[in-house]
């Protein structure tokens, strides 16, 4: 334990010698914590050897939570000895965690901070009052991911609760007079900007200042807004005095003569915006946020338009968990699934079903997605969970304000009421109340599972979400033509995305037909042909109807969910178009990058049911070429016939020999030749 305090104040110190210039530090605060599962001994003169040293990010589920039902559900605690230095006193010191599963409490040197309720949400203590300065101190974190009815997610049912300290840890030091660090762990400061257009944008800033000085201060509070290039464009400062009690509101407003739009996928670009406060002429402080400057609007009927121009809104849904990793990612992991979602073409991601890591919405500022934002009111309701569901939704907001890349906030996934007097349409309209106060300018969205416009928990929001699962939960795949058509014929000016579709798809089975004779809830038969059916008929009729404003299959990714044992894989959800792993990708992950991608590609489906197959068969390629044919066995070139539309493609009475047979599709974009090959057993 010595070494790790020598290290944290080195840190310290070393962050010291550029102190005054800087105006705060935000110190990395992840090495160095010992963990045990369980409570802490209550004996004090009993010798405690069940702690084992690890490195934040960590989770006590990225194992069991997997493997089924008997998973760790409880409390579990977190401690770390540190050096605060002797030159901080005068300053104020901030623990921020990222992120805790699912309720935390904070302990320093045996005193109780505070207490969190919820894992998905970032939150702020001050602890300038209970370190000992030139001293060792100690911090213990009681964690416990244990469902309680009053805690979003009230169960354990459609994903687990991870339990840990899952995302990252900072010690935050300021000055005694600083921008706000507690407001519900915000950044401080809220961008909104009004009539963004191509010649000219108006940006205010509302900045949340607090003066721990004994006197009223006068100050200074600058705003800078700079290019890409660093260069400054916007300018503005003002003179105040700020008072020693409360929360000093200052709000500010900067043109911003022809801006460079931030355009999405296409061009996403970012201004930086940093409000400082000088005092004598030095920085006290400083915050800099990303500036996306952009308008954005959902038109019923029709689509989305993003600066006043149609937006394909091509979506995929995220849960944030690796195979052997549970939640507890790095920020290259984070990366690596954006990289996947932008190779299949997607333009917008929901992020299902709880507010995400604070890296991956920043990603999503530079790498231009438009994305869905929502908290875990999901899949069932205790009666007991309306104010802990109206803290995480002003969390959600309060956190991820000043994030261009977010339209639309979510307030619930598939919770529902009998008449709209009931609890469930009453607490929602209280959430929306909530978002339009915090923020009057985005989107608010309810979710349904069911396919009726009227819902009463769903018509409280500006627009309504529905999960249909035509051909697996319910009906069959072609359904999905006839539900849309009679809502555009029934609802024309409303509102309506389409927020979750497919079917689980295990990649280690297959069929040779298309028979329906299974159980999606508790079948052990879930082939990967199905579900890549299911996507390759879906879509087509999806791509035809731009009443589905937005569309978002789901999964990218299989999951965990621990209290399933279905499809052959105990405890996943198996509807994610890449394994668990991240290590292959399934059929229909190549059917939506021909649709959506337009990099060349061609692709043979059916790749991983290679063995034991009739005489004669037929192939089918996804791909996004002109010219596409197929060669069986190097023989002659054929040229198939359309399937559901112009990126499917059908060949027809293929003759297999006996042994292995090899196909080959290829196509022509631009001059140049691209070929996929595989090899089928007969």
């Amino acid at each position: 334990m010595k070494k790790y305090g020598i290290i944290a104040l080195l840190c310290v110190l070393l962050c010291l010698q550029g102190y005054a210039q800087q105006g705060r530090q935000v110190i990395p605060f992840n090495d160095g914590w010992d963990f045990r599962k369980g409570p802490l001994l209550a004996e004090k003169d009993q010798t405690d050897t069940a702690w084992t040293q690890v490195t934040i990010p960590h989770t006590w589920n990225n194992r069991d939570m997997q493997e089924g039902k008997n998973f760790y559900a409880g409390e579990a605690c977190y401690r770390k000895t540190f050096n605060v230095a002797a030159q901080l006193k005068g300053k104020r010191l901030f623990l921020r965690f990222d992120g805790v599963g699912s309720v935390a409490g904070l302990y320093v040197n045996n005193r109780f901070i505070g207490e969190h309720k919820g894992s998905y949400a970032a939150f702020c203590f001050e602890i300038t009052h209970v370190v000992k300065y030139g001293e060792m101190n100690t911090v213990v974190v009681k964690a416990n991911n244990k469902a309680r009815e009053d805690v979003l997610p009230v169960n354990n049912f459609l994903f687990g609760i991870f339990g840990g300290i899952y995302r990252p840890v900072n010690l935050l030091i300021t000055n005694d007079i600083n921008i706000t660090t507690t407001d519900y762990a915000s950044p401080g400061i809220y961008i909104t900007q009004k009539n963004v257009s191509a010649q000219k944008a108006t940006v205010a800033v509302m900045a949340k200042l607090e003066n721990k000085q004994s006197q009223a201060t006068n100050v200074q509070v600058q705003t800078e807004i700079k290019d890409a290039n660093g260069k400054r464009v916007a300018f503005t400062v003002k003179t105040v005095t700020l008072s020693p009690q409360g929360i000093n509101i200052i709000r500010q407003e900067l043109p911003v003569n022809r801006p460079h739009l931030w355009n999405g996928i296409k061009d996403p670009y970012l201004y930086s915006l940093t409000t400082s406060v000088m005092t004598g002429g030095k920085l006290a402080d400083a915050v800099t946020q990303p500036l996306g400057l952009r308008s954005f609007e959902v038109v019923a009927g029709k689509g989305c338009l993003l600066n006043g121009q149609p937006y394909v809104m091509h979506g995929v849904t995220r849960h944030q968990e690796w195979q052997d990793c549970g939640n507890a990612l790095s920020n290259a992991q984070h990366k690596t699934d954006l990289d996947l979602i932008r190779e299949i073409g997607a333009t917008t991601i929901r992020f299902a079903h709880y507010q995400q890591s604070e890296y991956l919405y920043s990603q999503c500022d530079s790498m231009g997605f438009v994305i869905w934002a929502e908290i875990p009111f999901v899949n069932n309701f205790s009666g007991k969970e309306s104010e802990n569901a109206r803290q995480q939704l002003t969390e959600l907001i309060r956190q991820n304000f000043n994030h261009p890349s977010i339209y639309v906030w979510g307030m619930h996934n598939e919770v529902y009421a009998k008449t709209p007097d009931e609890y469930v349409a009453v607490v929602t309209r209280q959430l929306n109340d909530l978002a339009k106060t915090e923020d009057p300018d985005r989107y608010t969205v309810a979710v349904s599972g069911y396919g009726e416009m009227n819902r009463p928990a769903n018509l409280a929001t500006d627009i309504q979400g529905m999960n249909r699962y035509f051909g697996w939960y319910e009906g069959s795949i072609g359904d999905i033509e006839e539900w849309v058509s009679g809502l555009e014929k029934n609802y024309p000016g409303y509102k309506l995305m389409l927020t979750e579709y497919g079917a689980d798809g295990n990649i280690n089975q297959h069929t040779d037909t298309l028979s329906t004779d299974f159980d999606p809830v508790s079948g052990q038969f879930f082939p990967e042909t199905y579900q890549t059916a299911t996507h390759v008929k879906q879509w087509s009729v999806i791509e035809k109807h731009p009443y589905i404003t937005a569309s978002y299959l789901w999964n990218m990714f299989e999951f965990a969910v621990p209290m399933w044992n279905r499809g052959g894989v105990n405890a996943r959800n198996l509807k994610g178009l890449i394994t668990y792993d991240r290590k292959q990708k399934k059929d229909a992950f190549y059917w939506y990058k021909a649709n959506w991608n337009p990099a060349p590609m061609i692709y043979i489906a059916e790749r991983r049911n290679n063995v034991c197959l009739p005489e004669r068969v037929h192939a089918e390629v996804f791909s996004n070429l002109e010219k596409v044919t197929l060669t069986l066995n190097n023989g002659t070139p054929v040229a198939g016939h359309a399937g559901a539309n112009n990126k499917d493609f059908i060949f027809d009475g293929l003759l297999l020999k006996k042994g292995v047979n090899t196909l080959t599709a290829s196509g022509v974009h631009n001059g140049k030749v691209y070929t996929d090959t595989i090899t089928w057993t007969h």
